[in-house]
Parts: C-alpha cells; sequence; structure tokens
C-alpha cells in the first residue's frame, strides 16, 4: 500500500472521536469535484510517505488519540488493507474506513473481520448515472451489495454525497434516497469551488436554502439527513 498523506490531528473525520487520517495513493474513479486529485490523478502524485514513520508516529499517539479514518483514494484497492487495519486496531485506535463502495468484498472481509468501527461510503449518483458522475464506466452491482452490506448493520455507517448541481438535480437525490431507504444517516456535502484538475471557477458552493431543503426531504428516506 501506497500511504499520499498523513493528517496528525482532527475533530470532524470520526464522529465524536478524535482523529489521525490516513490518505491512500490511487483511486478508480474520475468524480469531477475531487477533493483530493493529487491522490486519484498519477499525474497529479505527491511524493509518498513513509509507512514505517507514520506507523511509529501513531504508535506514539495511543491513548492520546481515540482513532484513526483511513480514507483516499480509495483505500479498498490495496490488497494489503486488512494487514494496515489490524495493527491500527492492536494499537487499540477505533478505526474509520471511507470508501466508494466498489469494492464489496474488500469491505465484507474488514467487516466480518472486526477491523473497522464505522464506514462512510461516498454515493455518487443514483445507479442509473452512476457512470455520469464518476467519469468511468464500472459496473453497478458492486455499489449494489456494498450498500446492501452496510444496510445490514454489522458496523456502524453513513452515506454521503457531494453535490454539484451541474450533475445532480432534486429528482437526483430523491432517487438516492430510495436506493438507501432505511439507511441510518445520510449527509449531504457541499461542494468545492475549484474541480480536480485546478480549474478554479468551473465548480461553485451550492445553494445552501436548496440543500437544507432536500436534506428535509431526504429525511423522510432515512433515518437522519443532514447538510455538511
Amino acid at each position: 500500500m501506497i500511504l499520499g498523506g498523513l493528517q496528525k490531528f482532527s475533530l470532524a473525520d470520526y464522529p465524536g472521536k478524535t482523529c489521525a487520517i490516513l490518505f491512500t495513493r490511487g483511486c478508480n474513479m474520475r468524480c469531477p469535484y475531487c477533493h483530493n486529485p493529487e491522490l486519484v490523478w498519477p499525474e497529479r502524485y505527491t511524493q509518498k510517505i513513509s509507512m514505517e514513520n507514520t506507523l511509529a508516529f501513531l504508535e506514539n499517539r495511543r491513548g492520546l488519540l481515540d482513532a484513526v479514518t483511513v480514507t483516499g483514494g480509495e483505500p479498498c484497492l490495496h490488497p494489503d488493507l486488512p494487514d494496515l487495519l489490524a495493527k491500527l486496531k492492536r494499537m487499540g485506535f477505533a478505526v474509520k474506513l471511507d470508501t466508494n463502495g466498489s469494492f464489496p468484498e474488500m469491505l465484507w472481509d474488514v467487516i466480518v473481520g472486526g477491523l473497522v468501527d464505522y464506514v462512510a461510503m461516498d454515493i455518487k449518483a443514483p445507479l442509473a448515472k452512476y457512470a455520469r458522475v464518476s467519469a468511468v464506466d464500472l459496473p453497478l452491482e458492486p455499489i449494489r451489495a456494498s450498500i446492501a452490506l452496510l444496510l445490514e448493520g454489522r458496523v456502524d455507517y453513513e452515506f454521503r454525497t457531494t453535490v454539484d448541481r451541474g450533475l445532480l438535480d432534486e429528482e437526483d437525490l430523491l432517487a438516492i434516497g430510495e436506493d438507501i431507504r432505511g439507511a441510518r444517516k445520510y449527509y449531504l456535502q457541499k461542494l468545492n469551488a475549484y474541480d480536480a484538475k485546478g480549474n478554479g471557477s468551473a465548480y461553485h458552493a451550492q445553494d445552501g436554502d436548496w440543500l437544507q431543503d432536500m436534506a428535509l426531504k431526504l429525511g423522510a428516506y432515512v433515518g437522519h439527513c443532514s447538510l455538511r
């Protein structure tokens, strides 16, 4: 596994816990609004960081941090993800995994193996529009399988969608609500003002009132829906 970054402290990335964030390099999607393009586009890769030094840092934070969030990129791309998560668990950390849900077998393995305590899955679009938003032609069955797995409730979880109104409208968000009906938590995320290629004004922050209204409507489908 290649690590592309380490954030040593966060109050926002694991609900109710202090955490460090590990960023894995590589992703199988090319969402135009990607927040971490330096982990996705090979031509923008920054220097990898040392796994040994990262684990040594975390060892020294035992008892000081509650948790570690593993994000990307797409962590489930990496066959040795379970090994990393097991090391974090042995250090006594709660572990949160961020994923796009396209590797349900890996997701199953780390959940059933007790290697994660919380999973955040990005829902890019209603299933019928996935290729348009993810910018790749991926099979939909893995996404369905990951949604179904999380809905079983074997681990604490949330679904979340970054909302670009150039790609998603009200009908699309309600269709996502139907796709994840019965979920515990669903969050709508405001779009960054820059696109993944650094083009500045290509994408704009969303209308907060509209998103708040959509969160209220989506509350009919899930246990909790709110705006981030």
